[in-house]
């Protein structure tokens, strides 16, 4: 039997290729908002950290605005994906490091800048990741955390959980802004700013970068179409399952 990280590793090892071609992935209002942060509150000469860093997309909105970013992630096909575009982008100052984010092999204050997208929700110990974030960042350092946000109606989360979970295997949680904002301050991190930004999911692509198996897709269309009405409308189903959801961004400070 795996461990969730053993099992959000080989989730990931075979997809790959097919996040760093993926829209949502690779452009969004999110990457040029936490580019710009960084540039108007940190030095060309910070350091970064891109936790979960998938495909790479944080890390290359990132490496303009900073003298080194490491791009870590637990997955070594992820790191292999990252590690080739950035040479094919001609970013030389981004390093690829595979680690778990619950124990980072870096001394304390070792980055000006932790960053971290669309991961979270495969974390299996977000508090202790958080923990790590601020151990390794200098006093006074910057946080981004950007990922899938959960709702704070229950009937509405439940649902979106759930079709989350069926399309894939290794997803643990979207935290709404309420959990965000506490486990964020329970770290000692202070935000200072948020964002978010609707994303829509075409439902075809969503399940198949995934490779969603088919009894799974069966299982999810169903619930959407015997869904409540306060479901569709918060997630503004369409008729053949493509839907909209909330992409949020937190920018913080790491308390002395």
């Amino acid at each position: 039997m795996r461990t969730h990280s053993e099992s959000v590793v080989n989730q990931f090892d075979s997809q790959a290729s097919a996040y760093l071609s993926s829209a949502v992935h690779a452009q969004g209002d999110d990457l040029k908002t936490a580019a710009a942060y960084v540039a108007q509150h940190m030095p060309a000469s910070g350091v970064g950290l891109d936790l979960g860093c998938g495909a790479g997309h944080l890390s290359f909105a990132l490496a303009p605005v900073l003298s080194k970013v490491v791009a870590a992630d637990a997955s070594p096909s992820m790191l292999e994906v990252v590690a080739e575009a950035a040479k094919q982008r001609d970013f030389n100052n981004i390093e690829t490091l595979q680690t778990l984010v619950e124990s980072l092999p870096f001394a304390d204050a070792s980055f000006d800048v932790v960053a971290t997208r669309y991961s979270a929700h495969h974390w299996g110990d977000v508090p202790a990741a958080l923990s790590e974030a601020k151990r390794v960042l200098k006093p006074g350092g910057i946080l981004l955390v950007i990922d899938v946000l959960g709702y704070e109606n229950p009937l509405v989360d439940t649902h979106f959980q759930t079709i989350e979970l069926l399309r894939d295997t290794s997803h643990v949680r979207d935290y709404a802004e309420t959990e965000w904002r506490r486990m964020l301050a329970a770290a000692g991190f202070e935000v200072q700013d948020k964002q978010a930004w609707p994303v829509r999911l075409e439902f075809s692509s969503w399940v198949t970068r995934m490779r969603t198996p088919e009894l799974n897709v069966q299982a999810i269309r169903a619930l959407q179409q015997g869904a409540p009405k306060q479901v569709h409308e918060a997630l503004y189903y369409e008729s053949e399952g493509s839907f909209t959801m909330s992409t949020g961004l937190f920018c913080c400070r790491a308390q002395a």
